[in-house]
């Protein structure tokens, strides 16, 4: 097991490198340093002065991969690249282009993203596996065919027009609830509970669709005719072996979207104005904050990571016969 942590870790490193070289090359073939300095300073009409303070101030008045006029190590490691990348991996973020403190505006903005996507996650999961478990015991029945029709039809919607209908609904006609903001005090409820209740709807279907053929695929196989040919009822045989032996690519599919739990939504925030880090990241792309998108793209892709290494090691839990090496 220890073997099997310390190649992925290991695997992990070098896809993070990766990564960031090829975030740090797309991002400086759309933007040059003084294109940067242009838009965070206020358009065209700056000065060459304004620019280059500017640059110099948050070094990209360095060359960018081979620094010719240093000598020895330098010419690599006095460079705009080896300078941040190495920072990140000590998760030292430093400040964004227009000046503010990345890991505060992380820390401040993480909890928002968790209080909606937490509550999307475990209740949305509940409720497809358990919509997903009905339709598959009374498959071949009427409810099962207008169910899966449901979820085809829920599939085929966009998840904007469940943004925009909700929130004309009950916000507008019922005013049941705010149309957006955030409260981070104990009316915090008020501003989630629409947002939370469109996104496991607008994933709803596409769920309940791939665990209903999970489910109906472990049915088909011998042991759950032995099972029933010892006596074992169905709802026995449902959920004491079908569930188990269907969480294995329940979990594949589950645990990899951990990533999600703490960059947030970035659809779902923007409409509600949730001031999460799905927002803070298209605002840093909207500002071309390239500090902020390299250190977002940079938490997302160890999240992603950690979320596949736990995958693969909940695969040992939820089957005891796989065993990791």
């Amino acid at each position: 097991m220890l073997a099997y942590l310390a190649r992925r870790l290991a695997y992990g490193l070098l896809v993070l490198v990766g990564i960031n070289l090829v975030t740090f090359l797309l991002f400086f073939q759309v933007n040059t340093p003084d294109d940067m300095a242009r838009l965070q300073l206020g358009g065209k009409r700056v000065t060459a002065d304004a620019i280059a303070k500017w640059k110099a101030e948050r070094g990209y008045d360095r060359p960018l991969f081979v620094n010719d006029r240093a000598a020895g190590l330098k010419q690599v490691t006095d460079t705009v690249f080896f300078d941040s990348s190495v920072r990140m991996f000590a998760f030292d973020f430093g400040p964004s282009d227009s000046g503010r403190d990345i890991a505060a505006e992380i820390r401040r903005r993480a909890w928002p993203s968790l209080a909606l996507a937490l509550p999307v996650f475990i209740i949305g999961l509940g409720v497809s596996i358990s919509i997903a478990l009905g339709l598959a015991f009374f498959r071949g029945t009427y409810l099962d065919f207008w169910g899966s029709v449901l979820c085809v039809a829920m599939m085929s919607i966009s998840s904007l027009f469940f943004i925009v209908a909700g929130q004309f609904v009950f916000a507008r006609l019922l005013q049941l609830v705010p149309v957006s903001g955030f409260d981070p005090g104990p009316d915090a409820w008020r501003f989630l509970i629409l947002p939370v209740g469109i996104s496991i709807l607008a994933r709803l279907g596409g769920e309940t669709r791939f665990n209903r053929t999970l489910f109906l695929e472990e049915i088909s196989k011998d042991y759950v005719r032995t099972a029933r040919a010892k006596g074992l009822s169905d709802p026995a045989v449902l959920f004491g072996h079908v569930l188990r032996n269907a969480l294995i690519p329940i979990l594949s599919s589950s645990v990899a979207v951990i990533p999600l739990l703490f960059m947030g939504s970035l659809i779902t925030e923007s409409f509600f104005s949730i001031p999460g880090l799905g927002s803070y990241l298209i605002e840093a792309i909207a500002a071309q904050d390239f500090a902020v998108v390299r250190a977002m793209v940079f938490i997302g892709s160890v999240l992603y990571i950690l979320g596949l290494i736990l995958t693969d090691l909940s695969y040992s839990w939820a089957d005891p016969r796989i065993r990791l090496q």
